[in-house]
């Protein structure tokens, strides 16, 4: 720090001295002083400030001198506050104060953004050991496929080759879409559009783009919707698609899924209703969580638990309450809530 820089930062207790002297000097004069003692008391005076002033600018410059150095010397310099050197100077003491919480937003911040970036690695790392077994399965059907036709076994086993083929590739779409709803939940307000969405049309989009998953796996569905509600179309069919893919996953036997919906004077709500495993009490109120897989989830091999998860996040960015009932053994019901608005429904 440059003397002429800390005088300059100091001009205004220099000028107010000075029309204090002014001031005192008159008030003296006026009063009989004469001039050489006041000339004297005014010398006293400017010398008395100039030792305040050099005193001060030397332990101010010896403070961010070795601010200085301990910044230097910091491989991470959202550090300094906590190593900042002591000070007497209120304003010292309520900077570093300052700098401190500061610094701990900033650290805050930066670890959940590792966080995020691990838990993103870790599920690619998982996403893609899951996208191998369709792919293989599809290349081992093709060979059989070969196979099949160079022994003139008839079109029929070639007619089941390519139905199997079909059934891996949509497991490999559903994880391609998985993986890109991901990529994109944390920034859905700049991918949405909201517009009146009949549920009715929506749930049997997605019935028939899964249909021959759902065959294969004896699923029957029952379908009542007849409400209409405001929403994103294209993430409420991922939406739905993940809570029907994972009643069909944890399935045990043939399935009886149930869907309808409900209205209420302030929301519409969508039932999804299954026959299925169901799940244990103690498990219920953490299937939403990133990653939990739970009791079910550990007998099947590719299971993620991201699913769920999704849909929660996805839903919790468009304004709809997701929850979950369940009795273990008897089957699973997810509940997806829309709010109405007094003024939409005028």
């Amino acid at each position: 720090m440059k003397l002429s820089a800390y005088l300059k930062d100091r001009f205004l207790l220099l000028l107010l001295h000075i029309v204090c002297m002014g001031i005192v000097s008159g008030f003296l004069r006026i009063t009989g002083y004469n001039e050489a003692n006041i000339i004297l008391i005014l010398l006293f005076w400017a010398v008395v400030l100039s030792s305040w002033l050099i005193v001060v600018y030397m332990q101010r410059r010896k403070f961010f001198r070795e601010a200085d150095r301990i910044l230097d010397h910091l491989d991470q310099r959202y550090l300094l506050g906590e190593l900042l050197p002591d000070s007497f100077d209120l304003e010292d003491r309520m900077y570093r104060d300052m700098i401190r919480r500061s610094n701990k937003s900033v650290i805050e911040r930066i670890r959940r953004l590792e966080d995020e970036k691990q838990d993103y690695k870790e599920y690619i790392e998982s996403w893609v050991h899951e996208v191998k077994a369709p792919m293989t399965g599809i290349a081992l059907l093709c060979e059989n496929a070969k196979k099949m036709n160079c022994m003139d076994d008839g079109g029929l086993s070639v007619k089941n080759a390519l139905r199997s083929v079909s059934l891996e590739n949509q497991k490999i779409e559903n994880f391609v879409d998985m993986v890109l709803y991901y990529a994109r939940s944390e920034h859905v307000y700049k991918d949405y559009y909201i517009k009146e969405t009949n549920l009715q049309e929506t749930v049997c989009e997605v019935l028939e783009k899964n249909r021959m998953f759902l065959i294969q796996n004896h699923v029957q569905a029952n379908v009542d919707c007849r409400e209409s509600v405001y929403t994103d179309r294209k993430w409420m069919l991922f939406i739905l698609n993940q809570i029907i893919l994972n009643s069909v996953k944890y399935c045990s036997g043939s399935l009886s899924i149930h869907i309808f919906t409900k209205r209420t004077p302030k929301s519409v709500i969508l039932y999804l209703k299954d026959n299925g495993v169901g799940i244990r009490e103690e498990e219920l109120p953490r299937i939403f969580e990133k990653g939990f897989t739970g009791s079910n989830g550990r007998s099947h091999e590719r299971s993620t638990g991201m699913g769920l998860y999704l849909c929660r996040r996805l839903c919790g960015r468009l304004g709809i309450e997701i929850r979950a009932e369940s009795a273990y053994g008897e089957g699973t019901c997810i509940i997806l809530e829309y709010p109405v608005s007094n003024y939409v429904s005028r």
